[in-house]
């Protein structure tokens, strides 16, 4: 199962203003810096989270359909499924028709169930299933989550010196786990 970004967001869940008004910044010369930070933490968030915070598209990949009826996304809230693709051995696509399908888009991870499920004639990668995932707008985003990305990029902004952008994150503030913490997968 490998699951791929292929439209990222045209917006951040956080703006620079707010940003700069939690730091207490008046100046415009780390404006692009503030910007790579927000970047990073909304980044971090969604991976450790499994949600996608502003809509976005993504390509989830199989190599067969799973052992029960439940197909799991891995984001969650999922707004669309755009297209499923079942590829023959000799790599044509099939489409599937998006009427038999059931979606539970706010669970977490979002769940789908596919009524026909023709077999994929290639061994690796024969499912492809396209899908739009999360929230509407930046006002739609749960408080506790814009909260997380405001504290991890102060932090980032704070120890900026010690480790360059690309490297970030490079450490989690104290708090951000508990801020963060309703929205985590949790297994047994």
């Amino acid at each position: 199962m490998t699951l791929i970004q292929t439209d990222p967001p045209l917006a951040e869940p956080v703006t620079l203003a707010e940003l700069k008004a939690h730091l207490r910044i008046d100046a415009a010369d780390e404006d692009e810096l503030l910007e790579g930070l927000i970047r990073v933490a909304r980044a971090h968030l969604e991976a450790v989270a499994g949600v996608a915070l502003m809509s976005q598209g993504f390509r989830l990949l199989l190599d067969d359909w799973p052992r029960g009826s439940v197909i799991q996304l891995m984001k969650t809230p999922v707004q669309t499924i755009d297209g499923i693709l079942v590829y023959d051995a000799d790599g044509v696509a099939q489409d599937l028709a998006l009427s038999d399908m059931l979606l539970d888009a706010t669970a977490r991870p979002a769940r789908l169930v596919i009524k026909e499920r023709p077999r994929p004639g290639q061994p690796i990668n024969g499912i492809e299933i396209e899908f739009t995932a999360g929230f509407g707008s930046a006002l739609e985003v749960p408080p506790e989550l814009k909260r997380a990305i405001l504290v991890h990029a102060a932090h980032l902004y704070e120890f900026r010196g010690a480790v360059t952008l690309a490297m970030q994150p490079a450490s989690i503030p104290p708090g951000y786990d508990r801020l963060i913490a309703p929205w985590l997968r949790r297994g047994l």
